[in-house]
């Protein structure tokens, strides 16, 4: 039961130390490919990061934007209110301020209200409630019960808005 330990001359030893070298480059070699690789990939990621993130803080400010404008159209109701009866007093002055800041935080923003009164209809930037018999021309808007607003030139919220139609005209005589 003797093992045999293969005779090493230094010839093989040389040999298989090559291998072995030839092994271990190729090994280094690979791996220097996938780190040149991954450090590329991540050099995309970055830039495309980079190119995103404005976007995604502008979409964000533009959810919150989005959801303060409710609590700005209730403002606005009790503002009118308070200005019908109560314009000189204290509420009256800082309803005025509140909407002062709004109006600045507004423009600092980029969000501006729509004026659709009296412009034709858009389907793109109006949400049609109903339509008013009037003399102006059909498809015109003729009121404004819920203002719409852009976002640094884009639609943030569409206008709820009634249309005018032409006066039906009365049959007179009755059917035949």
């Amino acid at each position: 039961m003797s093992q045999e330990i293969p005779a090493q001359t230094p010839e093989t030893t040389v040999e298989t130390a090559g291998e072995k070298i030839s092994g271990t480059e190729d090994k280094g070699s690979e791996y220097l490919d996938q780190l040149l690789r991954l450090k590329a990939e991540f050099e995309n990621y970055r830039k495309r990061i980079d190119r995103e993130k404005p976007e995604l803080v502008r979409f964000g400010r533009a959810e919150l934007l989005l959801r303060l404008l409710p609590i700005y159209d209730l403002l606005l109701q009790a503002h009118r209110e308070v200005l019908a009866s109560h314009n000189d007093t204290p509420l009256g002055k800082g309803m005025e301020g509140i909407f002062k800041e709004f109006e600045k935080i507004f423009k600092e923003e980029g969000v501006a209200a729509m004026a659709p009164e009296g412009k034709p209809f858009d389907a793109l930037l109006h949400e049609v409630l109903g339509t008013v018999e009037s003399d102006a021309e059909e498809g015109t808007v003729i009121d404004v019960p819920q203002a719409g607003f852009t976002f640094n030139g884009k639609l943030l919220r569409s206008a709820k808005v009634r249309v005018a139609r032409k006066a039906s005209e009365k049959i007179e005589g009755g059917a035949s």
